[in-house]
């Protein structure tokens, strides 16, 4: 029961670090386009200047890789 606890622990954690890149992903866009929202910035092949800015890309790189995990941590958690 423990390890499930530090899973749990180590989900929360990554929520917030994941919520900290959605922030700094949307200010990052919202110096390339200031109209921005946050839906926008999930649907970025929308906006040519974000589609092929390759800063903004590896920003969302992170976010996505920070959503990777948790999705794993929490297919862990459901199968214990």
């Amino acid at each position: 029961m423990g390890q499930k606890v530090e899973w749990e622990e180590i989900d929360r954690l990554l929520e917030e670090i994941a919520e900290g890149q959605r922030r700094k992903l949307l200010a990052f866009g919202r110096r390339i386009i200031p109209q921005l929202t946050s839906d926008d910035v999930l649907q970025p092949n929308d906006f040519p200047l974000l589609d092929h800015h390759p800063e903004f890309r590896y920003e969302e790189g992170m976010l996505a890789g920070l959503q990777a995990a948790q999705i794993a941590i929490r297919a862990n958690l459901r199968t214990r």
